[in-house]
């Protein structure tokens, strides 16, 4: 322990504590920050101290100095002032300073309201621009159809470059170029669709002005509802049900499933279905793939491959592996091609005159949908998708509280799903449904304790032995890509034996999303939305994908039984190496 003196009051303190942690946990004391980012629930630091806006006075042996609090370390005998004159003038010049570089744009800015820069400057009192002079601009990036990337607006607080880098182990950003230009960007300042970039929106999420943000489908998905020769229908899925409360004052984790599809119906979708029902469909075809191959002992482990960003990473970074993820579609794609197949000639209507749209927790989902093995005919499986965020904004412009209307029930057929469903909203959650299915399919018994805790909780890597009837199955659950990595590594060296991975590119899973509503560094609201989806299973009577009557229904009529040469031309897919 250090002692030291703050703003008067003499505490004790861990060594090698910064100066912002030390503070903390005192009572009236705020230290303003940009750059920080709180990674301690990933056993990580981070001391960039890039933006200079947590200044504070420093004296120690008689000397005094402005130093940035958040990349200071606490040393025995200092005194530390927070609140001087002197310290917040010179927050407000770095603030006028990155201000002078920064575009004047607030009204037409997709964060306006939402922007970190923008409350510290309104905070500080900033009505005018105090140093004026030559702004540098770079051209627009929206190649992705993913994340825009507009580095006009840049701070170089360098938040997305740890993101990138140390959480998800990506490598895609770094600083770039010096001085007057420099900015946080790929290599050569290529664009993101050429870089490996996976596009799991984690930068985006902890980026506090508009440098990144989702590239934004709402006037398009507008055109669809309003025009007359098209039928549009929308698909929600699981994590969007626990956060769009936020955007409407609910605690974070409120289940708002029927309040989401009276929305829905308002802003005028013809239907309104559930991904749920293709997250059945993903596990009918998922767990039959699992038995497949544990009976042949080949192409072990298989690895989930319902979360694009993870496939991109996989495809970029570990192409000699590409034989053992799931060949299944992402319950997103699933409910694309069934849509367009199944459910459009339910209905009598050509595929090309069905706009199917998502409400997605992500924004590689949006990437996902361009994908061109998605693409028949000229004809997408999935037409727009809209993120949490995005779908709030839509909401808002229509004047729709959700939050004050009556409860609804989707659509059917593609309406209905198990409490199993539910789970692929959080980390572990698809492999528990997995398991579920497997397990009576494997021991043609019932499972009457469907609640697998092995695969719950937030932890980075959890690893099982589960149990079915005698077989062993050694599990292992992953999110967020630097732990991925891990152990796909211990999969290249042969270290680890497993018999099935599920992989999420986001820490916690779809809650954490690229698209979700900001959380601004308030991790317990992800434990909360993860909490909302285990209570949605826990009320559901259906708890096992295979027990849903559409599901049944949907083979029975359409596609035969699970792996069958029809489920495999609609419901599977293949990767490449980039």
């Amino acid at each position: 322990m250090s002692r030291v003196i703050i703003n008067d009051i003499p505490v004790e303190v861990f060594k090698d504590a910064t100066i912002l942690e030390a503070t903390k946990e005192m009572e009236d004391i705020y230290i303003p920050t940009l750059c920080h980012l709180n990674l301690e629930s990933f056993n990580l630091e981070h001391r960039v101290g890039s933006c200079r806006v947590c200044m504070v006075e420093v004296e120690q042996g008689g000397r005094k100095r402005m130093m940035p609090a958040c990349c200071t370390p606490i040393q025995e005998g200092m005194i530390v002032r927070t609140n001087t004159p002197e310290v917040i003038q010179i927050r407000r010049i770095v603030l006028e300073l990155l201000l002078s570089d920064h575009p004047f744009t607030c009204l037409t800015c997709s964060k306006n309201l939402d922007c970190e820069l923008q409350a510290l400057a309104k905070q500080f009192g900033i009505e005018h621009l105090t140093y004026k002079g030559e702004q540098s601009t770079y051209p627009l990036d929206l190649s992705s159809r993913a994340i825009k990337r507009d580095l006009d607006k840049c701070i170089m607080c360098r938040r997305c470059e740890t993101a990138c880098n140390d959480i998800q182990t990506v490598g895609t950003l770094s600083g770039y170029k010096r001085g007057f230009m420099s900015v946080v960007a790929p290599a050569e300042m290529k664009s993101l669709k050429d870089t490996n970039c996976v596009f799991c929106g984690q930068c985006v999420n902890v980026c506090p002005t508009a440098a990144l943000t989702e590239i934004n489908y709402i006037k398009k998905v507008w055109g669809a509802i309003n025009d007359p020769t098209k039928k549009v229908v929308v698909q929600v899925a699981p994590a969007v049900r626990v956060a769009i409360g936020e955007e409407f004052g609910l605690p974070p984790g409120s289940v708002a499933t029927g309040k989401l599809v009276s929305g829905l119906k308002k802003l005028g979708f013809d239907a309104i279905f559930d991904t749920n029902f293709a997250a059945d469909l993903t596990i009918m075809e998922e767990a039959n793939e699992l038995i497949e191959r544990l009976t042949k002992n080949e192409n072990l482990p298989i690895l989930t491959s319902c979360c694009p960003g993870w496939v991109n990473f996989l495809e970029h970074q570990f192409p000699d592996l590409l034989a053992i993820p799931s060949t299944c579609k992402s319950p997103q794609q699933m409910f694309g091609a069934i849509a367009k197949t199944y459910y459009a000639d339910k209905i009598g209507i050509k595929p090309e005159n069905l706009t199917v749209v998502s409400i997605m927790p992500c924004l590689a989902k949006k990437y996902e949908s361009a994908r061109p093995e998605f693409i028949k005919n000229n004809v997408n499986d999935v037409d727009f998708v809209l993120t949490t965020r995005e779908l709030a904004k839509m909401f808002k412009e229509a004047g729709i509280n959700p939050i004050n209307l009556p409860d609804e029930n989707f659509d059917n057929p593609l309406g209905e799903s198990s409490g199993a469903a539910d789970l692929f909203g959080v980390t572990g959650g698809v492999i528990e449904a997995a398991l579920r299915t497997a397990y009576e399919w494997v021991t043609k018994k019932e499972l009457k304790d469907v609640v697998f805790t092995e695969a719950r909780g937030l932890e980075g890597i959890k690893e099982a032995t589960i149990d079915i009837d005698g077989t062993k199955i050694n599990i292992a659950v992953t999110s967020g890509l630097g732990n991925a990595r891990k152990i796909l590594e211990k999969i290249q060296s042969g270290e680890a034996k497993y018999h099935a991975i599920e992989i999420m590119a986001c820490p916690g899973g779809c809650i954490d999303g690229g698209g979700q509503p900001y959380i601004h560094g308030d991790t317990t609201i992800i434990e909360k939305r993860m909490k909302g989806l285990y209570s949605i299973d826990e009320k559901k009577q259906i708890k096992k994908s295979h027990e849903n009557p559409y599901i049944q229904r949907l083979y029975k009529e359409f596609l035969g039984e699970p792996g069958s040469k029809k489920a495999h031309d609609v419901l599977h897919t293949h990767y490449y190496k980039k």
